[in-house]
Parts: C-alpha cells; structure tokens; sequence
C-alpha cells in the first residue's frame, strides 16, 4: 500500500499540476485505494502514515515486518509509540530493541513493552504530557436505549486502579449466596456509593501495586512509577504525593532485584499454603501470570509451587508465582512448561522481562541484579 501510494504521488508531482489541483491529486490518492480495497479514507491514510513512519523511522522493525518476523498489528503498536518519543536518540534505541522483544512475545505484551519504554526513556517529557492531561480529567454521561445508559470516567491510572480494586474486593464480600455476577455487583456498589451524601475518609481501602525505581524516589530522575502488571504508567510524583496524606495509609515494601537472606521472599514455610504476606509480595513482584504470553493480573490468580509441594517442592519466594486458574489447571494437568526449577530470579525472568525496559542504557548494558538496583513496591488504599 505505501509503494503504491508513493508511486502515485511521484506521478502527481511529474504531472505538472501545481497549487490547488496537485493538492487535490495528492489528496485523492488515499480515495483510489480505499474504493479499490473497500476501506474508508481514513484507514488507508493512517496505514499509509503508519507504515511511512516506521521504513523511515526504524529501519530494523520495517525490516522484520518485511520478513514477517512481526506482524502487522505489532508494527502498528510500534509505530504509535515512534509517534509519541520526541527525541531522534530514543527512536533509534527503540529500533535496536524491540524486535528481539516483539518477536517472543504477544500483542498484548508488546503493548505493554513500548508504554513503558515511552514512559521511561523520555520520562521528562512523559510527566510533562501526563501532568498536562490530568487538566483533562472528567465525567461523561450517555443515555442509551433500553433504560440504560453508560458512565465513562477520565482520570489518573492509580486512581482508577484503586478504585476497581475496591470494586472488586467489595464485590466479592457479598459471598456466593448472592446472585448477581461479579459485573452486576461491581456496578451496583458504584452506582450506591455515587448516589449517597455519606462523603466518609478518603481512603479506599484496596491495595494497588506500583513500582518506583530507587532513583525516582530519591529525586536523582523522573522515571515513572509502573502497576505491577504493566498495565499503566505514571509519573513518580503521583505515587509520592499520596505519601502526604495519612488518610492514604501507605504501605511501602522495599524488594531488591537480587534476593537478599532477609527479605520475605527469601523466607521458606513449613506448610502448603502461601502465607498472606508472602502472596502479597508475590503479587507485587510478578505482577502478572507467570504462563508464557498471559497477561492476567496477578491479583487474580492462584499462588502455585513451580515444583509441586507433594514432590518436595518448598513454599519459598523462589519455587512459587502466580498462575491464573486456566493456566493452572493446564500445568497440574502437565500441559504447561513453568521453565526450569532450580533457583531462577524471580518473577518477570519467566514470562515478560519488564524491569529494565527504557531504563538509562548505562544500567541496561549490565546487569541491574547485580548491580542492586533496587525498585520500591507502593500498596496505597489511594
């Protein structure tokens, strides 16, 4: 579609038409091609700009996607972030990383790769961007058929999370002799808790798990502060204003990449069943299910021994991860693979390696582990 838009223009221009008639010619370049594959205008325009920015932009990903070693919804995704990044360094670096990265894993995971990697890369300009559109923030209201209609909120991610983590914790009190689904519940206790005078304590009492790089957090950078799971992204000054509000009742849990004797995740259990404390930091470290490609937050899966507890697999931070039902079921069943069992780094090594993404190349060229860069794991009732 671009050679065939490129040689076109290349005719208009040859063709003479100047001022207004070769603007036309140009313009209507996109119309012949959507009539003769039945798109709209404006499909082929973006695809055309899409595929334009990455050949010029990142000569390594176009290469890929010529080779089909990356589909075209992944160069989409790429090219959105190109479109975002300001700086020509940051683009050029994005090229040198992400088809490595894209080639391994799923869309959804490379989606989540490239928020962070714009949100850290040029994290100036990224809480620059963010502080300007929470001016933005709203409420809109659509009444729909059937005597229903739709709420949208706009506002900040960490906000949002917390908020439908309380949903979902609130929901799920109501115990199975309620009849409703999880959706139903969720959106009744919105509806009860928007329509009441009861103004209460700021807090919301649900835990959200952020990651904040020790730097961000000693004012030496402005990288941002990232949800456990990937999911979003905010600036680190966000996070850290809750702190100034003790109605917010911050729990701050310090974890170093490189196990150390003494922290939780190093402590081993008698018993079968994950201590309260110890899933919670499983939680907060894995973020998201540790089956290849699976993208569903911890917070909803099972805890699970990589080597089964009945063959004398430990309860330790080392032998146990998150693992959504579906996928467990799988690997009980010896469908799945969980990798190798001896003691692996934790968390992300086995599924989407999100620690390093964007962080300054000085650090990514070694081994962050090893050189103890530690990331500061925030659970705010926000």
């Amino acid at each position: 579609m671009l050679e065939l838009a490129e040689a076109d223009e290349a005719a208009v221009r040859d063709g003479g038409s100047t001022g207004p008639l070769r603007q036309a010619e140009l313009s209507f370049i996109s119309v012949d091609i959507a009539q003769a594959i039945h798109w709209s205008e404006g499909q082929v325009h973006h695809r055309v700009a899409q595929a334009r920015r990455l050949r010029d932009a990142t000569p390594t990903v176009w290469t890929a996607f010529a080779e089909g070693r990356i589909d075209g919804a992944k160069a989409r995704e790429v090219s959105g972030a190109i479109d975002k990044l300001r700086r020509s360094a940051s683009i050029e670096r994005l090229d040198r990383q992400i088809v490595a990265y894209a080639e391994r894993h799923t869309l959804a995971e490379v989606r989540r790769w490239l928020k962070l990697f714009v949100a850290r890369v040029e994290s100036d300009l990224f809480a620059e961007r963010a502080n300007e559109e929470r001016a933005n923030r709203a409420i809109d209201v659509f009444h729909g058929d059937d005597g229903m209609g739709w709420m949208t909120i706009y506002h900040q991610s960490h906000v949002l999370a917390a908020v439908d983590k309380r949903l979902t914790k609130e929901a799920k009190a109501f115990g199975s002799d309620d009849e409703r689904t999880m959706r139903q519940r969720r959106a009744d206790l919105f509806a009860a808790w928007m329509t009441t005078n009861e103004a209460g304590q700021p807090a919301l009492n649900a835990d959200i798990a952020v990651t904040l790089p020790g730097s961000a957090l000693a004012g030496v950078d402005q990288l941002p502060a990232t949800a456990a799971d990937g999911s979003w992204v905010v600036p680190a000054e966000w996070i850290l204003e809750l702190a100034k509000y003790d109605g917010n009742n911050l729990f701050w849990h310090r974890m170093i990449l490189d196990p150390v004797t003494d922290d939780v995740l190093a402590h081993e259990y008698k018993g079968r069943f994950v201590p309260a404390v110890l899933a919670k930091a499983l939680e907060f470290r894995d973020g998201v299910c540790q089956a290849p490609g699976c993208c569903k937050p911890a917070s909803q899966c099972d805890i699970d021994h990589r080597i089964p507890h009945d063959d004398g697999g430990p309860t330790a931070g080392w032998n146990l991860g998150p693992y959504c039902r579906r996928n467990h079921i799988q690997k009980g069943f010896g469908l799945l693979d969980t990798g190798p069992t001896a003691k692996s780094p934790p968390g992300r090594s086995r599924n989407s390696p999100l620690h390093s993404v964007g962080m300054p190349e000085q650090l990514t060229s070694g081994t962050l582990r090893g050189m103890g860069i530690d990331f500061v794991y925030v659970a705010a009732a926000a």
